[in-house]
């Protein structure tokens, strides 16, 4: 009998969720598995899975294979009609000890091939307290799951459901535990996380939370928050920019777009000034702050001029690290049914914004050198500054620890120190 390998595709909730279900199939005694939590975000997304299970199989030939995730959720036909895949289960499923125990019992007696009930039926998303997590260095924890947005675009919302909070309580005392653990650096994640509250009584909002955390886990020395829609940024949160150098100077942002009528086809909710004037506030808040985005590349009915709206979106809000989609139609979203953009077309936009990432971050590096960062170890030879860039160092480091270096150099990717 061998312990279950776990394979992860995906957002920082999929991580986190990962470390949960690792706690729930070892709870539950669970052997011989292989288990692929799966990421639909883009068709590409899907076809690396369906990939990923090929290889797995190949490697663990007598082991069950169990298929999860947002994948899963939106089209499970398409896995369990995969002859190397046993059980699929939905993104409610995975997280009940109820599901990996019936899995463990009898695979194939008691527990069901297919088990995906209906997401938007689920209207709580539960605190799991998670005591660790694979690498010493930083903890996510999920505070908020599912989207009540329908961005023309996007098919998360059927993966994960309407848009559900954990209560600020739990979210407390799970960071309080992994202090306790040692982690030195925390990670609230969600789907849309500037979301988080309105489900809850008194519908408090992010900073709240930010600001509750930061109060009553004085020993948290970090605390970073993922993507969020910066149109949703309320007060405290922004107070909180400007007054918490616990809360990292880095904030991950859900752009989309550089133009303001493909915005609007995407059924976002900010025009391309908004998150120019965003950009600025919290910059004159907190002048270390860096940004990054995601940008979709070919998006339907976008002209070159409506491209180049977001090329030039990419200087003018300053974006450090950039994460570029070439648009994917994905079945099921009101996009699909919009006039598309040349293929080749989209795949040199998406290059071109790529390049134009490159070189803000090479910036952004080449401006640290010489300065003194404060440095979270993720393994002994490198770590992430405040910023989130990365460094590089020749001697070897405590992993999980925070290290007062001077950059020596950059490359083009990464920061060098002694």
């Amino acid at each position: 009998m061998t312990a279950p390998v776990f394979s992860n595709h995906g957002c920082r909730l999929n991580q986190y969720e990962l470390e949960a279900m690792k706690e729930l199939a070892a709870d539950a005694g669970l052997q011989d598995a292989v288990v692929v939590n799966t990421c639909a975000v883009t068709a590409e997304a899907v076809r690396k899975a369906r990939q990923d299970i090929r290889k797995l199989r190949k490697a663990n030939p007598n082991a069950r294979l169990i298929v999860t995730g947002c994948a899963a959720q939106t089209e499970p036909a398409t896995f369990t009609a995969m002859p190397e895949v046993d059980a699929v289960i939905g993104n409610t499923e995975k997280m009940l000890g109820d599901t990996w125990r019936g899995l463990a019992a009898d695979f194939i007696g008691e527990t069901e091939a297919l088990q995906v009930d209906d997401i938007m039926s689920v209207t709580e998303t539960a605190g799991h307290l998670i005591d660790g997590f694979g690498t010493r260095s930083r903890a996510y924890v999920q505070v908020q799951n599912g989207c009540d947005h329908r961005c023309t675009f996007c098919i998360i919302p059927y993966g994960r459901g309407n848009s559900r909070s954990v209560p600020a309580g739990v979210v407390v005392d799970q960071i309080k535990r992994l202090v306790d653990k040692g982690f030195n650096e925390v990670v609230l994640t969600g789907v849309d996380l500037t979301s988080w509250g309105a489900d809850l009584p008194a519908t408090p909002r992010l900073g709240d939370l930010v600001m509750r955390i930061l109060r009553l886990v004085p020993d948290l020395p970090r605390l970073r928050i993922s993507s969020i829609d910066s149109i949703e940024v309320d007060e405290n949160l922004m107070q909180a920019i400007a007054t918490e150098q616990r809360l990292m100077p880095h904030l991950h942002l859900s752009l989309q777009h550089g133009d303001d009528m493909i915005l609007k086809r995407m059924k976002r909710r900010h025009l391309r000034d908004d998150a120019i004037q965003f950009c600025t506030t919290a910059r004159e808040l907190r002048p270390d702050m860096t940004f990054g985005a995601d940008i979709i590349a070919g998006f339907p009915t976008e002209t070159d001029a409506m491209f180049e709206n977001s090329l030039k979106l990419v200087s003018e809000c300053d974006l450090t690290w950039l994460h570029v989609f070439p648009y994917s139609a994905r079945e099921g979203t009101p996009a699909v049914r919009m006039p598309p953009v040349n293929g080749k077309a989209i795949k040199a936009r998406a290059a071109q914004l790529r390049a134009a990432g490159d070189a803000q971050m090479q910036r952004h590096l080449a401006a640290q050198v010489g300065r003194t960062h404060n440095v979270l170890m993720e393994n002994p030879h490198m770590g992430r500054t405040t910023q989130f860039a990365e460094v590089h160092f020749a001697h070897a480091q405590t992993e999980g620890a925070i290290v007062q270096s001077i950059i020596q150099s950059a490359t083009e990717k990464h920061l060098l120190a002694s």
